[in-house]
């Protein structure tokens, strides 16, 4: 498998200060759908059919969004949405847009990282990574991009003024 780490994303996207807007995680979630499915046992929330969810500035949309909760206390655990194509956008301290899509997203919201899997893409102010399966830890800004098999390829985009910086 060929890999492709980078171990600091400040190098593509422009601003090494690009936080993800630090107050996310302590809004409100909100989830529009076609219909629920709520799995009292396993602490789990299917939502389907043009699901759009909303956490203060993270957005994401996808055909089917199934939401897991901590069993203690409540809190969201992971939010995973799958779609042809599900996306990903959430602004950063500093105003600018981060966003994602693929088949299949996983986000961790202990963790803070976001996986793309299937047809991967993340960008910001231009600059683009494509490739099979894309792991963003979004508060530290580290990024690791693979191909699936071998022979394939990491694909990024470098806008010049991302690379003078």
């Amino acid at each position: 498998m060929k890999l492709s780490h980078l171990s600091l994303i400040a190098c593509l996207f422009t601003s090494a200060q690009a936080f993800a807007l630090s107050s996310d995680t302590e809004q409100p979630v909100y989830i529009d759908s076609d219909s629920q499915q709520l799995d009292m046992q396993s602490n789990k929330v299917t939502f389907l059919g043009d699901v759009k969810l909303k956490q203060g500035s993270i957005n994401i949309s996808a055909d089917k969004v199934v939401v897991t909760r901590s069993a203690k206390d409540g809190s969201i655990q992971e939010i995973e949405g799958y779609g042809n194509l599900a996306t990903f956008s959430q602004l950063t301290d500093d105003g600018k847009t981060l966003y994602g899509e693929a088949k299949e997203l996983y986000y961790k919201m202990a963790d803070d990282q976001l996986t793309m899997i299937d047809k991967a893409m993340l960008s910001q102010d231009d600059s683009i990574i494509r490739g099979t399966k894309i792991r963003y830890k979004i508060s530290s800004q580290k990024l690791i991009a693979d191909g699936k098999q071998k022979g394939d390829r990491v694909s990024t985009v470098l806008q010049p003024q991302a690379a003078q910086e």
